[in-house]
C-alpha cells in the first residue's frame, strides 16, 4: 500500500493551511509595521525583514506544491493567484521597511492612525482565509466586506494626510512623506486584491 499511495496515487496537499500560513506572516508583518509606526520600535524593522525571508520561503514552496499536485480543494489558478497575493503583502511591507532604512525616517507623524487601519485589514484577511470552506459563504461576505470599507477608509486617511503636509518642511521633505504613504496605500491596495480572490474561491466552494 506504500508503493501504491506513493508512486500511484495522486497526492494531495492542504493548501488551506498553506495558504493560512502566508497570512499568518503577511499579518505578522503588518503587526511589526504597526509597532515600528506607533512605538517607534527599532527592533521591529529587523523584524519585518526576517519575516520577509520567511514569507518568500512560504510562497516559493506553495507554489512548487502547487505544480507538483493534481489534487486541489480549488482551481489551480485561484489558489496560484492568493499565494501570489499574499506575498505580495509581505513584499509590500518589506518596501516600506526598506524606505525607512534608507531614507532613515526618524519618525512617523500622522503614520498610526492608516496602519492601524492596516493591521485590521490584515486580521480581518486571515480570519476569512481560516473560514475558507468551514462556514456560509454570507459569513465571509461580512469579513470581505469589512476589507473593503477599511481600504476605502485607507486611501481618505493617505489622501488627507498628503494634502496636509506642511510645504515648509522642504521639497525633499515633502517627497519622502508623500512616497511613505503611497507605499501603505499599496499595501493596503494588496490586501483588498487578496480579498478579492478570497470572495472568489469562496464563491466557488459553493
Amino acid at each position: 500500500m506504500g508503493f501504491i499511495r506513493r508512486f500511484l496515487l495522486p497526492r494531495e496537499v492542504d493548501f488551506d493551511a498553506a495558504m493560512l500560513e502566508q497570512a499568518r506572516v503577511a499579518r505578522e508583518m503588518v503587526e511589526r509595521l504597526y509597532q515600528l509606526c506607533s512605538e517607534e520600535n527599532e527592533e521591529a524593522l529587523a523584524a519585518i525583514a526576517e519575516q520577509a525571508g520567511e514569507a518568500r520561503r512560504l510562497q516559493d514552496r506553495n507554489m512548487k506544491e502547487l505544480l507538483d499536485v493534481f489534487i486541489t480543494p480549488y482551481d489551480k489558478e485561484s489558489i496560484y493567484r492568493m499565494i501570489t497575493q499574499l506575498d505580495w503583502i509581505a513584499l509590500s511591507v518589506k518596501h516600506f521597511q526598506l524606505e525607512v532604512e534608507v531614507y532613515r525616517v526618524p519618525s512617523f507623524p500622522g503614520h498610526e492612525g492608516i496602519v492601524s487601519l492596516l493591521r485590521e485589514m490584515a486580521r480581518t484577511l486571515e480570519t476569512g482565509i481560516a473560514q475558507l470552506g468551514k462556514v456560509p459563504l454570507p459569513v465571509m461576505g461580512r469579513e470581505i466586506d469589512r476589507i473593503r470599507d477599511l481600504y476605502d477608509e485607507v486611501v481618505s486617511h493617505c489622501a488627507r494626510a498628503s494634502g496636509g503636509l506642511d510645504p515648509a518642511l522642504g521639497c525633499k521633505a515633502l517627497l519622502l512623506q508623500r512616497d511613505m504613504l503611497m507605499q501603505l496605500k499599496e499595501i493596503a491596495r494588496r490586501i483588498h486584491v487578496a480579498a478579492n480572490t478570497l470572495q472568489d474561491m469562496a464563491i466557488k466552494v459553493v
